[in-house]
């Protein structure tokens, strides 16, 4: 018998997969509210960005309905589960906020070191075009893709550009997407221009570590604000609730020692 690849599963899939088979044994009924986010993140020993990621994945599926405010229910799915194209490999919204929050904010900082008068026009042009679409839409994507890519391009590395540019393409990914549809909007959009602007400033007066950490903070913000609450965390959980989330506890995944996860509220997944 031939070899298989061994299929490395991300712990939001994990808790994905856990979740879904309660659901299916009818553990948690059609109509019924999951514990919150912060206590299956407690049960589990995980952060929240990771069970935000698994809540999204089902919702995404038709397994869940996520009520802003209210929390999070089981609902019967309208048709066959929906099939996402490679869904195992489709990295995490916070996973992908984590990477270009390291990788951008250094990419930021040799910016301030070399950028051009002709970098900083292209950043400027990118900068007037946001000022000037209405968000959420695809519009606003393109002109802030085109920033985050004009600081890249301005170290004349193609690598770069092309890693820059297909990170923040991953916002297309149906995850990211309906992560997005709660909490994007026209305020949030004036804040992360504002944002951007500090990074502008700053590799404009090419200062490195001012860059450096105007384009950490605006990374960082975004997974804040990607962070914000889901539903009624204040409520009082019902009997039932809490053991069914034991029952979750017992059988959390256990994450292989090379992740770094991070519990909630720390380093980068404080939270955009």
């Amino acid at each position: 018998m031939p070899l298989e690849a061994v299929e490395a599963r991300r712990l939001y899939r994990q808790v994905a997969d856990q979740l879904r088979s309660l659901i299916d044994s009818g553990e948690y009924a059609v109509g019924s509210r999951l514990p919150t986010e912060r206590e299956l993140a407690e049960q589990l020993k995980i952060s929240r960005p990771t069970v935000r990621e698994a809540l999204i994945a089902l919702e995404v599926e038709g397994r869940l309905r996520i009520r802003v405010g209210s929390g999070i229910y089981v609902i019967e799915p309208a048709a066959p589960a929906m099939a996402v194209p490679a869904a195992a490999v489709i990295e995490g919204p916070f996973e992908l906020l984590r990477a270009r929050e390291f990788l951008e904010s250094a990419i930021a900082e040799q910016a301030a070191h070399v950028a051009t008068r002709g970098d900083i026009a292209r950043i400027d042009a990118s900068l007037l075009a946001m000022e000037n679409v209405a968000h959420p839409g695809e519009a606003s994507m393109v002109h802030d893709r085109a920033f985050h890519v004009a600081i890249a391009g301005s170290l004349g590395n193609a690598v770069l550009v092309r890693v820059v540019g297909e990170l923040f393409d991953q916002r297309l990914n149906p995850y990211f997407a309906q992560l997005a549809h709660y909490f994007e909007s026209p305020g949030t959009w004036r804040t992360a221009l504002d944002e951007h602007r500090a990074v502008r400033e700053a590799i404009a007066a090419h200062d490195p570590q001012a860059a450096r950490e105007a384009m950490r903070a605006h990374l960082v913000r975004s997974q804040e604000r990607f962070a914000q609450n889901f539903g009624a965390e204040t409520a009082a959980t019902a009997p039932s609730v809490r053991s069914r989330t034991a029952r979750v506890s017992a059988k959390r995944p256990k994450p292989k020692p090379a992740s770094k996860e991070k519990p909630a509220g720390s380093g980068s997944a404080r939270r955009r």
